[in-house]
């Protein structure tokens, strides 16, 4: 079983409102990615906030042990990342991560990582998107200690070079899975793209 870690935890400065409860296809951002993780091998789901934690929880749809609130989120992505693992049950395989500001992803896209997870057994598994490596990324439970003693500046990009060799990528014709949407003007020629 996998944990579904959505990271919405920063203040979305460039953005001026919370890029959780931005719209897409009409529901805000975080909906759309609840959705897109729901899959049979995902048991537990961690949404991860902390800026906006308040307007988000109101306006989303949440189990109370659903949330993380990470009280440093201003450390940044990695905080945000070591607050979710702390709050995991013992037994899951490893973490589906998934940013806010990479929402644009698909059912489809989840189902063929995760299946990729479990056919090689690597620690790491990835999109590809013409060349460029994307998100969700999938990290196995082994390396969780690694990501908890992950250095701030690098976060979890360390642990991913560390594992270079042992890292699945999945190629991928979405290029959601490569756009960061953390500023007005790219998510509306994003989202215009979909249309």
């Amino acid at each position: 079983m996998l944990a579904a870690v959505i990271l919405s935890g920063g203040a979305s400065s460039r953005m001026g409102s919370p890029k959780a409860l931005l719209p897409y296809q009409g529901r805000p951002f975080l909906e759309h990615l609840l959705e897109v993780t729901s899959h049979r091998n995902i048991g537990v789901r961690r949404v991860v906030l902390g800026a906006h934690a308040e307007p988000i929880a109101k306006a989303i749809q949440l189990k109370a042990d659903e949330i993380v609130i990470n009280e440093d989120w201003e450390k940044g992505q990695l905080s945000s990342i070591q607050a979710a693992l702390r709050s995991l049950p013992p037994e899951t395989d490893g973490i589906l991560l998934c940013l806010i500001d990479h929402p644009l992803v698909s059912s489809t896209l989840i189902q063929d990582l995760i299946e990729q997870f479990y056919k090689t057994k690597n620690p790491i598994v990835l999109p590809v998107y013409e060349g460029r490596r994307g998100h969700p990324v999938i990290f196995s439970a082994s390396l969780y200690d690694q990501l908890l003693r992950a250095p701030l500046e690098t976060g979890a990009r360390a642990v991913v070079w560390a594992h270079s060799g042992e890292i699945t990528e999945v190629p991928t014709n979405e290029e959601g899975c490569v756009l960061n949407l953390n500023d007005p003007d790219t998510i509306n020629k994003a989202i215009q793209g979909e249309d």
